[in-house]
């Protein structure tokens, strides 16, 4: 599955938000990329660059393509909620989000290896497609063979963020999607109304 592979400090720094976490070369140079970059006198970006921005943070944040994000939204703008609220929502039940938010993986790239590779379950059984949608009281796991994979055990160790809608055991390392997150549960600074707006043109 095509996705993108290129430098993240640098898109990082073209949001001046560190959107892959931890990172400490955004940390030193956390303005916009380019010669000038660290420019304090930057023109003000139009309401459509605006627009486009936060779509392309929200798109590079859960790590999904024009194609697909576009098929999301089409998605939440027939579905009878809030169209920005309900996109967010979609991203956040992709399976290869659910794993991260689980503590399975320290990143979404590697949650989506790890879908991919055939290391993670749902319901008990195995699913590779990282843009499976989870619904609300599926058993998501670590399948039997992978328990043991050092990269797992390191993140659930080093894993801290507790999350209302996710519940996990560590001992059988498997948890569950209790429930549809709200807006004020998901962390990401996106303002999900300006894709809207962008999308609605």
């Amino acid at each position: 599955m095509a996705r993108y592979t290129g430098p993240k400090t640098k898109i990082a720094r073209k949001f001046s938000e560190a959107i892959y976490g931890e990172d400490k070369s955004f940390e030193k140079r956390n303005y916009p990329p380019g010669q000038h970059g660290n420019n304090r006198r930057r023109g003000k970006k139009s309401e459509y660059a605006v627009q486009l921005q936060e779509k392309q943070k929200a798109k590079y944040t859960y790590g999904i393509l024009e194609r697909q994000f576009r098929n999301l939204y089409a998605k939440a703008n027939r579905s009878n909620g809030i169209t920005g609220e309900v996109l967010l929502q979609l991203c956040e039940q992709r399976l290869d989000n659910v794993v991260f938010r689980m503590g399975v993986s320290p990143s979404r790239n590697g949650a989506r290896q790890l879908v991919s590779h055939r290391h993670i379950t749902v319901n008990g059984s195995i699913v590779n497609i990282p843009s499976y949608q989870v619904k609300p009281g599926d058993v998501i796991a670590v399948r039997e063979k992978s328990k043991s994979l050092e990269v797992i055990t390191n993140s659930l160790s080093n894993a801290s963020h507790v999350y209302e809608w996710i519940s996990w055991n560590n001992d059988k390392k498997e948890g569950t999607f209790v429930a549809v997150p709200q807006r004020l549960q998901i962390p990401e600074n996106i303002n999900e109304q300006f894709i809207v707006e962008l999308y609605s043109k």
